[in-house]
């Protein structure tokens, strides 16, 4: 159970860089950029493996 609780962690702190570099590119107003579209898939994707770790109950407190 450790190990998903690192993952977890893990998927958490790259979301959160995710979300740092979608905002920069934001405020330069570069959202019909390639990097911005592919960033946007990636966070989508980070949460739904979150969501999936929700479900089963694998989330740290």
């Amino acid at each position: 159970m450790a190990a998903y609780d690192r993952m977890y962690g893990d998927l958490l702190r790259e979301r959160e860089g995710v979300l740092t570099k979608l905002e920069e590119l934001r405020s330069a107003g570069k959202q019909r950029g390639a990097t911005y579209q592919q960033l946007l898939a990636q966070k989508l994707t980070l949460q739904n493996l979150m969501g999936r770790f929700e479900i089963y109950g694998i989330r740290p407190e």
